[in-house]
């Protein structure tokens, strides 16, 4: 429970801290497609007898970069994204059909397993974030003009495409942790849900960012609690948590529109004049 706790409250970090752009750069299917291209990764790592994290932090790396160069637009980014998924799924098929003595670890990755977590993935899920965090300093201000005004962002010398490409990578990395944690298939409760959420009640990017992560780690704590209360894998109580801040937050969204007040918009389509100002 103690590595449990430590692990989750890294990945938690890590994804409140990214979640923000993964929905401002309508990279939600960028993130999904990363945890299923991480999957080959993962059984390919079972199968030779590789630490998984390995596997799939070298998947998601990869199919990353792949998305990034293929697709600089967001039409071209999906239609890239979708293929190297394709391919990536494929090699995942034959890898776990291969690896008949590594089913739990197949599981694992599909579904998560956080209780499982050893120091030496503490360790790496550290240095994870702290190249998350270090970086992310680096590039926000730039990544976030680019992501709200990508033409103008441009025409003024910012450097677009690398940004793109190094946000991938970045969120490669957050995704190679959190699927250890959720799971392949519940990725989104912790990369896109918080985020979500954040975002349906206020546009301020920092605002946003600290909305994210507090519910991240909400969903994580309490999970692990709801789970060794009840005997249930963390998974589900975590994405339950989520998910039901998700539910509340469109409904308090909802409700300040019904009162007449002005309810705040999303990221998306929020004042691009107002945020390129701040950038």
């Amino acid at each position: 429970m103690r590595h449990a706790f430590i692990g989750g409250t890294l990945v938690a970090l890590a994804s409140g801290l990214i979640g923000y752009f993964v929905v401002v750069r309508r990279d939600a299917f960028a993130a999904h497609a990363l945890a299923h291209i991480g999957f080959p990764g993962a059984t390919g790592a079972a199968l030779v007898g590789a630490p998984v994290t390995l596997g799939l932090a070298v998947f998601c790396v990869a199919g990353g970069l792949a998305i990034g160069a293929f697709g600089k637009r967001v039409d071209r980014r999906e239609v890239a994204t979708g293929t190297v998924l394709a391919f990536a799924t494929s090699l995942g098929v034959l890898f776990a059909s291969m690896a008949t003595d590594s089913a739990a670890s197949v599981t694992s990755v599909l579904f998560g397993n956080l209780l499982a977590i050893s120091t030496d993935q503490l360790i790496v899920f550290g240095a994870m974030t702290v190249v998350l965090v270090v970086a992310m300093v680096i590039i926000a201000r730039p990544l976030l003009f680019a992501s709200i005004s990508p033409e103008v962002a441009e025409a003024r010398g910012v450097p677009v495409r690398a940004l793109a490409i190094a946000f991938l990578v970045l969120l490669a990395l957050v995704v190679a942790m959190a699927t250890q944690v959720v799971g392949t298939l519940l990725l989104f409760a912790l990369v896109v849900t918080p985020a979500a959420a954040a975002l349906a009640l206020t546009a301020r990017p920092v605002v946003v960012v600290a909305g994210a992560t507090a519910i991240a780690l909400g969903s994580v704590w309490g999970g692990l609690v709801i789970s060794a209360m009840f005997n249930l894998p963390p998974s589900f109580p975590i994405v339950s948590l989520a998910f039901a801040t998700w539910l509340a937050a469109l409904a308090r969204s909802r409700s300040v529109e019904r009162t007449g007040r002005v309810a705040p918009a999303p990221a998306s389509t929020t004042s691009t004049a107002t945020a390129t100002e701040r950038v």
